[in-house]
């Protein structure tokens, strides 16, 4: 079946794992106290604090307690939608100011923007949140590939390793399963899309196996015409 849209992972695939953990996160560590303390009154910031208070079984946790958590899940790469969403806003002065740029492989601006160009439709699935990927692609080094995208998704579609949250995805897309590819380094994700009829293609920039799945090095070599 004809592929028309395609859905990719950022981590590993689009961009450089070493920019999320050398370069975001660190930057979300040193930033988090003081924009925390400075924002807990905001309302958007206030609600993520009320999820960081109900996920951690500590209701009445004060602002300080409150940003220990914070750096503690950030220290193990928790995947709570309540940090993400926290970090997509601290990330999102730090781009604004210009002391972060986006990072997205060459191979893969250039075969996004031919895939765009040649009218499929192209969309964003990732862990972080939907603010923090519109920012690496909006605030690139390469410069603003936003208008690239059909749309993202991050953990508010579901867990990236559950086959429901593929699901939900290709409902949202309004497309058959059958005519979306899902590209990510991770073989869980692409085990659990593909248990729901997308098409999937593993990127292994680095070497490994992803077995089970089409693997690739760079996009400058996906074939969509042989999915």
């Amino acid at each position: 079946m004809t592929i028309k849209a395609i859905l990719t992972d950022i981590e590993g695939t689009t961009s450089s794992v070493d920019f999320v953990y050398a370069v975001l996160f660190p930057y979300a560590v040193r930033h988090l106290p003081a924009f925390v303390l400075a924002n807990a009154q905001q309302p958007s910031v206030a609600a993520q604090l009320d999820a960081v208070r109900a996920d951690s079984q500590e209701p009445d946790a004060a602002v300080p307690r409150l940003i220990e958590i914070l750096l503690e899940w950030i220290a193990v790469d928790r995947k709570a939608t309540a940090l993400k969403a926290l970090q997509g806003m601290i990330w999102a002065e730090g781009y604004q100011n210009g002391q972060l740029r986006g990072h997205v492989y060459p191979d893969a601006v250039e075969a996004l923007q031919r895939w765009h160009a040649q009218g499929y439709r192209l969309y964003v699935y990732s862990s972080g949140s939907i603010q923090a990927q519109q920012l690496i692609f909006g605030c690139s080094e390469a410069g603003d590939l936003s208008p690239l995208f059909s749309g993202y998704f991050d953990t508010t579609s579901g867990p990236k390793r559950e086959a429901a949250s593929y699901a939900r995805i290709a409902q949202a897309i309004n497309l058959p399963a059958e005519q979306i590819l899902f590209l990510s380094d991770i073989v869980e994700e692409l085990d659990a899309a593909q248990q729901v009829g997308m098409q999937t293609c593993g990127l292994a920039r680095t070497g490994g196996e992803l077995p089970g799945h089409v693997q690739v090095a760079s996009f400058a070599v996906i074939d969509l015409h042989g999915f």
